[in-house]
């Protein structure tokens, strides 16, 4: 099999071709369309020697040409690696070397860190051994001293056989986000794509005309494994923009391009509730609102369903390592703070920390998952993989416990767990309290020991400029939550330090709340006045 051939499927396209396969910055492009230039793309790399499994870096803006040369690569048997855009020239660096890309296909915009890079890994052993091309060059751009991406792939032929790969052999590769530090990679097979029915076409219904739109970009499994593999092997349209999702971009595309499904983030859906984004008449068209990449809040779910005259956001959790969502809300019957029951075709489990399952609703354990899209490995890390990765399951790291209805409740990830006089607290749960407060824009909380060696709560927190109710605050906290969940210590900064999927680095934040720096009034994102 070939997974590029399961997604963009040459049989069903023939019958087809004019279909709309992308939307990408309001320019329409056909399956047929697509497809050419992915067979180009997979020739391309083909002329440069690019072997089965090696690897091909893409650092590129959400576009056609991202969409075709991540499904080329993996057509010829290679292995395509999305990465962030927002890499810092030393990540790029690791990363690079860390998978011994073979070929880098940068967009130019993004060149200045690729140079960055080159200057500061000059004594890399791998470096040298990883051929650049710039793609999407600007209109009249002086000739580069590497090799143009458009100009070689415009000299090749459209005709491209898939390249038969065992089932097994790798496909693609996931660079997590970082929430602990440096990223690894989730290393997935050509089988994996093939469970995109299960949650994009049973649980969501998407089907051929519908349009789906993540605000996430395609290098994140959440946007990849949906509106690429999930949709256009379903006959959908994906809709594309480059640049950041800032709010009102979003809105232009919501109502420009129409989408039926709209997949976002919590940290994403809180700033449109702020920018003014979310009314009954813009999303009127849109099926089905959905959250993933942390927990979606409560006061962000009620108030969401309240300002879109009555939809609700589908909250669900799936991974870098699984691709896909392995739970997911009820079309029917969402229910606030509930990460949903689980998807169809996965099995789920909650172990206790000496490996013992929980059955009983009500207690809290980490999460473990079975589901045919589960990454094999990952790269470079042996003794994590044998930690995550025991026969079938995969161990996620994140605490659940579920209700006598059968609905699953992310507690958060079981390193963020903090016992608090003998008893576990989920900093999820403070959060959300604390986000209930008028004034407070962001939220995170944080374990700390004391002098005595016993862990306190710090709670970090963001306000608008006239929030002046700490000590209202911390009232309320003890009139709504158990006394040993209520932080003592609260630490106003300027910003939250989260990922680009929007989850909070809680690491910085511990090390954060270790150091006398966080005590005075610099302007650093974890640094502020301590109340």
């Amino acid at each position: 099999m070939n997974a590029a051939d399961h997604v963009l499927d040459p049989a069903r396209i023939a019958l087809a071709p004019n279909a709309i396969a992308l939307i990408a910055d309001g320019r329409s492009v056909s399956y047929a369309a697509l497809l050419d230039l992915t067979n180009r793309i997979g020739n391309a790399l083909l002329s440069l020697g690019i072997a089965p499994e090696q690897r091909v870096a893409l650092m590129m803006n959400d576009s056609t040409e991202l969409v075709a040369a991540y499904l080329a690569a993996i057509k010829i048997g290679a292995v395509a690696v999305a990465l962030n855009i927002r890499m810092s020239p030393r990540e790029l660096g690791f990363v690079l070397d860390d998978s011994r890309a073979r070929v880098l296909i940068i967009d130019e915009e993004f060149t200045p860190i690729s140079d960055r890079n080159a200057q500061l890994q000059a004594d890399s052993h791998w470096q040298g051994q990883c051929q650049v091309l710039v793609a999407r060059r600007s209109p009249g751009a002086a000739p580069g001293a590497v090799e143009s991406f458009d100009s070689l792939v415009a000299r090749q032929s459209a005709t491209l056989p898939a390249r038969s790969m065992s089932p097994d052999d790798m496909a693609f590769w996931i660079y997590t986000s970082g929430t602990t530090g440096t990223p690894k990679a989730a290393v997935h097979v050509h089988h994996d794509v093939a469970h995109a029915y299960e949650y994009t076409g049973r649980v969501l219904g998407v089907r051929p005309g519908d349009r789906l739109f993540a605000t996430s970009k395609l290098f994140f499994a959440y946007s990849l494994g949906n509106c690429v593999f999930g949709s256009l092997a379903l006959g959908a349209t994906t809709l594309l923009r480059s640049g950041w999702p800032e709010p009102q971009a979003i809105a232009e595309v919501i109502d420009r391009d129409q989408p039926s499904v709209l997949f976002s983030v919590p940290t994403v859906y809180r700033n449109l509730l702020r920018e003014g984004v979310v009314t009954p008449e813009r999303f009127a068209g849109i099926r089905h609102c959905v959250s993933a990449g942390e927990r979606l809040p409560v006061p962000i779910y009620e108030r969401f369903h309240e300002l879109s005259g009555g939809r609700y956001i589908l909250d669900g959790i799936g991974t870098s390592e699984t691709i896909f969502m392995f739970l997911s809300a009820p079309l029917d019957a969402p229910r606030p703070g509930s990460a949903g029951r689980p998807v169809p075709g996965v099995q789920v489990r909650l172990r206790d920390s000496d490996g013992a399952r929980v059955r009983q609703p009500g207690i809290p354990g980490v999460l473990w998952v079975a589901m045919p899209s589960t990454a094999d490995r990952y790269w470079n890390r042996q003794a994590q993989s044998q930690a995550s990765f025991v026969g079938e399951w995969f161990r996620t790291g994140d605490v659940f416990m579920t209700d006598a209805e059968g609905y699953w409740y992310h507690l958060g990830r079981d390193d963020d767990m903090l016992k608090i006089s003998g008893q576990w607290v989920s900093p999820g749960e403070v959060e959300d309290a604390v986000l209930l407060e008028d004034g407070v824009v962001d939220a995170a909380v944080v374990g700390e020991a004391n002098d005595d060696g016993l862990t306190r709560l710090v709670l970090f927190l963001v306000t608008a400029a006239d929030f002046d109710r700490i000590e209202p605050l911390k009232q309320r906290l003890l009139e709504t939550l158990s006394r040993y969940k209520c932080p003592r210590d609260i630490r106003l900064v300027s910003e939250i330090p989260r990922t680009a999927t929007g989850k909070a680095q809680r690491y910085r934040l511990r090390a954060a709340a270790s150091s006398a720096a966080v005590r005075d009034t610099t302007q650093s994102p974890v640094a502020g006045a301590s109340s």
